[in-house]
This record gives structure tokens, sequence and C-alpha cells, in this order.
């Protein structure tokens, strides 16, 4: 392990005093913490580097351990190691080497350069100034995406086994520029894979408490959730995962990466829809469970 990671690991989980509600909250890109010798090897400066995290995002949803939910985040960064990815979404033009034959070298992610191992950060800036030995990115995944998945995994089963119901929410953030229909910049979007990932009351109803805050909301596009959200959500088993995308313009400079004003009102904002969220959920499973006797 990086040095930089001996105080507090490469990921934690904040948890509850006690679990009371069956919800799961993680933040896989809101890691900061990178390790000097990726941004020696980097051609970009640490700040360009930081571009592709979730600027703050496991502080914007930091009400849910209170709430009574653990919350998995990440401290390294999205640009080192994607969890959001398959294991194996990699790249064979970035490294020094043969990867093994079960890798996906082919998915639409990995040709845009943003696979397991990213090539590039947002707006195609390119991160390496040479390639990559392949046994480090194969050491990134046995030694962080394979922990991370097996913690994030446990929190789940952990959760459904106590409630017979659990509800995976992933936290991420978007560009400012991101635009729907009719040229709105959406201040959320919830993802559920068009309904494949979660009951589709779950995901309505967190759009409708956003929107009784007066935010913009849109579902499923253009973010319909990623890896995580298609691998742990299997709704007709009692396991549920969405995806909520915040709008980067509307708490922090893109530019500066430094909280905007209107950080803290933001933050409340969300606590508010997780408390309500809760509710709901906690009544949602108990008549899903009282519908299957």
């Amino acid at each position: 392990m990086a040095p930089e990671y001996s105080e507090k690991g490469l990921f934690e989980v904040l948890e509850p005093a006690s679990q009371t509600i069956p919800l799961v909250f993680n933040s896989p890109h809101s890691g900061r913490v990178y390790p000097q010798g990726f941004v020696r090897d980097s051609r970009l400066d640490a700040h360009s580097l930081r571009r592709s995290e979730d600027h703050y995002v496991d502080e914007l949803f930091h009400a849910a351990p209170g709430l009574g939910a653990p919350m998995l985040l990440a401290h390294f960064p999205r640009a080192f190691l994607d969890v959001n990815r398959e294991p194996y979404e990699l790249d064979p033009r970035m490294f020094d080497g043969s990867l093994p034959p079960y890798a996906n070298v082919s998915s639409m992610r990995v040709a845009g350069g943003l696979g397991t191992i990213p090539r590039v950060v947002a707006e195609n800036m390119e991160i390496y100034q040479r390639r990559l030995p392949v046994g480090e990115a194969l050491s990134r995944i046995e030694d962080i995406y394979k922990p991370y998945h097996a913690r994030l995994r446990s929190l789940v089963v952990q959760t459904h086994l106590k409630f017979g119901f659990s509800v995976l929410i992933d936290c991420h953030s978007m560009p400012g520029n991101i635009r729907i229909t009719g040229g709105v910049r959406p201040d959320f979007i919830i993802g559920d894979r068009y309904g494949t990932s979660a009951a589709g009351d779950l995901s309505r109803t967190l759009v409708h408490l956003f929107e009784d805050m007066g935010f913009v909301v849109a579902r499923n596009k253009p973010y319909a959730g990623g890896f995580i959200t298609e691998h742990y959500g299997r709704p007709a088993k009692g396991l549920h995962a969405l995806q909520i995308e915040v709008n980067r313009a509307i708490y922090v400079d893109e530019t500066t990466l430094t909280k905007k004003p209107d950080f803290e009102a933001v933050q409340a904002g969300i606590s508010w829809a997780l408390s309500e969220y809760a509710s709901y959920v906690e009544k949602y499973a108990s008549d899903t469970a009282l519908a299957a006797e």
C-alpha cells in the first residue's frame, strides 16, 4: 500500500451506530488522495488529474450514517482506478505486455479511454507519459478493485439478510455542461438502468423528493447507471440499486475545484431528501414483505 493510504486505508466504511434502514450508500469516485508516484509518472499536473473526481460527493451525502445506513467511500482517485467498471475493462494500447485473455478490450468505455485503468481524465486529457507494465494494472485490480467490491458486496448482503430487502445508492457527480431535452440543465439525474436495477417506485420517489425542493431532475438520461448499478441491482430478489448524479455546477467551481457558497444548501437539500427517502423505503420494504406473505 502506498504511504499516502497508511492512515485511513484505500477506502473506508462510515458506519452508523446501528443500521436501522435497508439502505447502503457508496461513493466510488470522490477519492482525492493521489499516490505521489502516480502524479510523478503522469503527463498532467495534480490539479488536472482531479478533473475526473466526483468532487466532495462523500461530503454531500454525509448524512447517511446518521440516518442509520453505512456508506462506503474510496480514498483512491478515479483517475488511478475506476471501480465502476468491470474488473478487467482494459485498453491494450496502454500497457507493455499481454493482457489476460478474459480482459474486455473492446467496450465503449475502453474505446473512450475510461476503462478500469483510465487512459484519460475529462476532455480527453491523456494521463500517462508512457505505457504501463501489465503487472501494474493487474496489481491495482487485485489489491484495490477486488477488496473494494468485496466490502461493497458484504454491505449489501448483510443489509439484505437483516431486512430481507436492500437499496444501494451509488453517489456520483456530473459535469455542469450536461443538458437534457430542450437544453435544460438537470441538477440531479436518478438512474435505475431503465427499470432493470431497481423498482420504478423507488426511483420515481427519489425524483419527486428532489423536485419538491425545486431542483430540475431527470431519470436515466443521459446517465442510467454504470457497472455498480447494473451489477448489484436484482429487483426480483429484493436487491435494488440506484445511481444519483449531482450537477457539479450547483455546488463547486469546476475550474478551481473549490466549494461554492451554495454547497451547504445543496448538502442540506440532499440530507433532507435522504431522510424522507429512508422513511419511504422502510414502508416500501414492509409493504413488499406483507404482499409476499
